[in-house]
């Protein structure tokens, strides 16, 4: 028996954490014959500027670096700058992006590396302009963030010591001389606040490097350089695989058809086998043979392989996630060449799009299932993105499937993330939009902005393609929508003359119209393409209703009432949000007590939204959304809270309405999941993970089965919405309250809740719901029950919030501790006297991980709400804190 199918059976056997990670230790094991030898220790880094080492000799020196990581990073490290998230520090750190600067590292080959035939030395990422030298002679220049830099060196090593050298250059001093020169500077990016390039001719739209480091209305702008990815070199005699791809050809419940394909860069030519080892989740494992003929230079081969009733895999809420394992081994005379390693999830996936009732479809349909897409969108983790873990990126996609979200967009913005990022993802069942990455402006059109694209394309797609996970690959974010809509580039297109124009554009539709679209037919054809979002594959304008996928930003954008979402009803919402301020325990982190008003330097300094129009912009716009539902926000405190509570309702509006209007609707992406750093933003999990009031709505709103009231202009549609794939016998209780718990009227009745549908239910009147009691001291619950158990409860108000008769509730609370093996878990029961809106558990600085928050509670009724913590339950007891709607606001 061979090793593989040895540790394979051990995994089947005993499905032990353990088990698996011995089998996941055998792609290091892959390609044996390939020598490999990390160069990540040992780098230096200096400023290599002299203008710049005037101001900041201290860095003038070499001092120690990490790679991967970035100049801010190890400046950081060094204590050489304060903590670039703190006060109003980005403004003083500008200088670190202006200025060059050099990474060098001294290093010994591996015993026996120059005797081997090939030598490469491999760049996963450089941050972006860089010039690599070995032993003094030039090596590459590099100008894309984006690609892996593989770069033949042989002839430059040698068998003692070796210096490499990566000198980064500044992209906003390397691009805006070159940009003075042009006749015009393309629209559509950020201008930045800090003065160093002018505004509207901003030099991120030329260069191929992560957009959000240039500042977005959400984060910071840190420019950044360094090498941000791994470093090696590699060397081999007689072949390299170059790439294994698992092809999909057919997957059904009763046969998974695959092309086990195999792109090997050899040396010589000769004869050789192909062996490919399937593991599957359940079963044995069993080989696949072929022999193959090798020739100099680049091959490619194909395996087929049959498997009878596969394990598919599905979206998270519709089935398991079973991934099959698959190992390739390439051999010569006995003598094993290479070897590589995919773990594939078996599914099927398709983008529909057919006429109907509405105009035509947009539906994400996988292993012939219409799946609704419930999720947000997903920014970078952190403004440094070396800084990024893999506990944090498993703690952000638990907390969206906590959230019962099954979908998130990787937005164009920001970066390609981890093979990590994805295996998790694979792992939890969520599906991914993932975006190419541009971020909105118009983009160059010559040839040379076209190739370095592809070639970053044709990369990036090889490298995720096997990623069950990724359900979508998008041309870019807003781009479309740029060239027609937005006021700036409108006016830039009427100072072009026609020709300008129409090469222009042509340039941006031959990008995301076909060499984008190109590389994901050639590359990954079992996965949809769409050219940009929001849009209709350029079949037209983008931002209709009636097709295609649309980013609404009437509200919030254009101050338009929350109420707006109810009479917007597009195929597929990709982008919807409103901001709010994270909690005051996130705050802490970089403002001190005497920061905490509005007006504060470093308040504002944390709010990015319209700061080229006005400091205020952004925290007017989140008091006017506050103040037009809620009321004035007696202080600072109160204004965070019902900043949450406003973006929490408002969202979980638009998402209930959209969900309520399936299969007309099939998708809600609200704008955003996560946060770059601490701030004010659209986010619901903020920079630390921690979660606002809309991550607790939307683990509600999101759930399989909604209990969806939606009152419009006095009259209320209830009905019952649900995600499951099979019918089930609905409780439906409806009950008519006043603040004070007494009943006023109730009605019950049972339905069959129609799979993957909406069940209308009731429409009532207002006047048939209150029957007679006061709209502002009357509420109505909507609440779905089976097998005894509430499944949803949606509240009814007849008011606005700042109409309603709200008084002290009286809340009390007890916590105990729960028995458990970590001694983590907790019990915290709430009652009120009277009705509690809104009501939010607090525990100050702890960290505490809650079941539920952010809910109402009904006069005398007791909620229990679970939590783990690894504080004491005398540190909890101690920092407890209730709140509600009620004494909030001034009166």
């Amino acid at each position: 028996m061979s090793t593989f199918h040895f540790l394979a059976r051990c995994v089947q056997a005993c499905r032990s954490s353990a088990a698996v990670a011995l089998l996941a230790c055998l792609t290091p094991w892959a390609q044996a014959q390939m020598h490999t030898q990390s160069l990540d220790a040992g780098w230096q880094f200096r400023l290599a500027d002299e203008e710049a080492a005037k101001a900041h000799p201290e860095v003038a020196g070499w001092r120690a670096a990490t790679v991967p990581g970035s100049v801010q990073t190890d400046l950081l490290d060094a204590k050489l700058i304060p903590d670039p998230f703190a006060a109003d520090n980005e403004a003083k750190l500008q200088w670190i992006g202006l200025s060059d600067w050099e990474y060098r590292l001294e290093f010994r080959l591996d015993g026996g590396t120059l005797q081997r035939k090939r030598v490469e030395l491999v760049f996963d990422g450089l941050d972006t302009f860089a010039q690599v030298t070995l032993n003094g002679q030039p090596l590459a220049w590099t100008d894309n963030m984006f690609r892996r830099w593989r770069l033949p060196a042989k002839d430059l090593l040698k068998p003692g010591s070796n210096t490499l050298v990566v000198r980064l250059q500044s992209p906003i001093r390397r691009m805006q001389p070159w940009l003075q020169k042009q006749p015009y500077a393309l629209p559509g990016a950020y201008d930045s606040q800090f003065g160093d390039e002018p505004k509207g001719v901003n030099s991120a739209t030329y260069v191929r490097k992560a957009q959000y480091h240039y500042g977005w209305d959400w984060g910071p702008r840190f420019v950044t350089l360094g090498i941000w990815k791994p470093v090696r070199v590699e060397s081999w005699n007689t072949a390299r695989v170059e790439d294994f791809h698992v092809r999909q050809q057919r997957v059904d419940a009763n046969v998974a058809v695959i092309a086990a394909e195999l792109e090997v860069d050899a040396n010589r030519a000769g004869a050789a086998r192909l062996q490919v080892d399937v593991a599957p989740p359940q079963g044995q494992p069993f080989t696949v043979t072929q022999d193959v003929v090798l020739e100099p230079g680049r091959n490619n081969f194909s395996v087929p392989v049959r498997i009878e009733r596969p394990r598919r895999w599905f979206p998270v809420g519709y089935g398991a996630q079973p991934m099959y394992t698959l190992q390739a081994t390439l051999s010569q005379e006995g003598e094993e060449l290479g070897r590589a390693e995919r773990r594939v999830g078996l599914r099927t996936v398709e983008l529909r799009r057919e006429k109907d009732a509405w105009g035509r479809s947009f539906a994400f349909v996988v292993n012939g299932i219409p799946v609704f897409a419930k999720g947000a969108n997903m920014i970078p983790l952190d403004s440094f993105p070396s800084r990024v873990t893999r506990e944090r990126q498993r703690a952000l996609l638990l907390s969206a499937r906590r959230a019962n979200m099954n979908m998130l967009r990787l937005w164009g913005g920001g970066y390609y993330e981890s093979d990590e990022f994805y295996e998790e993802a694979d792992a939890l069942g969520l599906m991914i939009w993932q975006d190419f990455m541009f971020g909105g402006a118009i983009l160059p059109a010559d040839r040379g902005f076209l190739e370095n694209v592809r070639q970053e394309a044709v990369e990036q797609v090889r490298r995720l393609r096997h990623h069950p996970s990724i359900v979508l690959w998008c041309g870019g974010n807003e781009v479309q929508a740029d060239w027609e809509t937005w006021d700036a580039t409108l006016a830039f297109k009427n100072k072009l003359s026609p020709d300008e124009r129409e090469r222009l554009w042509s340039g941006n539709l031959k990008l995301f119209g076909e060499v984008l679209r190109g590389v994901v037919q050639q590359y990954a054809p079992d996965v949809p393409y769409w050219a940009t979002s929001p849009g209709v594959d350029l079949e037209g304008p983008s931002g209709q209703m009636d097709e295609g996928d649309v980013h609404f930003w009437r509200v919030w954008g254009g101050s338009a009432p929350v109420e707006t979402f109810l009479s917007t009803t597009p195929r597929f919402m990709s982008e919807y949000g409103l901001q709010s301020y994270p909690g005051m325990s996130t705050i802490a982190a970089y403002a001190k007590p005497e920061d905490l008003r509005l007006d504060s330097p470093v308040i504002r300094a944390h709010q990015k939204f319209g700061v080229s129009a006005g400091p205020d912009v952004g925290n007017d716009r989140v008091l006017f959304y506050v103040r037009k539902n809620y009321g004035e926000p007696k202080d600072f405190a109160s204004f965070v809270y019902l900043s949450q509570v406003m973006q929490a309702e408002g969202i979980e509006l638009a998402a209930s309405h959209l969900r309520s209007q399936r299969p007309r609707s099939m998708g809600s992406l609200y704008w955003q999941l996560n946060d770059v750093w601490p701030g004010a933003s659209w986010s619901s999990v903020d920079y630390f993970g921690r979660w606002k009031a809309l991550q607790f709505h939307a683990r509600r709103f999101y759930a399989d089965v909604l209990a969806s009231a939606m009152r419009r202009e006095g009259n209320t549609n209830f009905s019952v919405v649900s995600d499951r794939v099979e019918k089930f016998d609905a409780e439906i209780l409806l009950r008519v309250l006043d603040f004070d718990g007494r009943e006023l009227r109730s009605e019950r009745k049972t339905v069959t809740a129609a799979p993957l549908a909406v069940t209308p239910v009731w429409q009532r009147t207002d006047a048939e719901l209150l029957a007679g009691g006061d709209p502002s001291r009357t509420v109505a619950f909507f609440e779905v029950k089976a097998g005894g158990r509430t499944l949803s409860r949606q509240a009814v108000y007849f008011a606005p919030p700042r109409a309603l008769e709200l008084r002290d509730p009286g809340l009390q609370a007890r916590l105990e501790a729960l028995p458990s093996r970590t001694g983590d878990a907790f019990k915290l029961s709430i009652k009120s006297r009277f009705l509690a809106r809104s009501v939010w558990i607090d525990f100050g600085g702890l960290d505490v991980e809650l079941e539920d928050n952010s809910f109402d509670l009904v006069a005398g009724e007791e909620v229990v709400v679970n939590l783990k913590s690894r504080a004491s339950l005398q540190s909890l007891r101690e920092q407890l804190n209730l709140r509600s709607m009620a004494g909030s606001t001034l009166h």
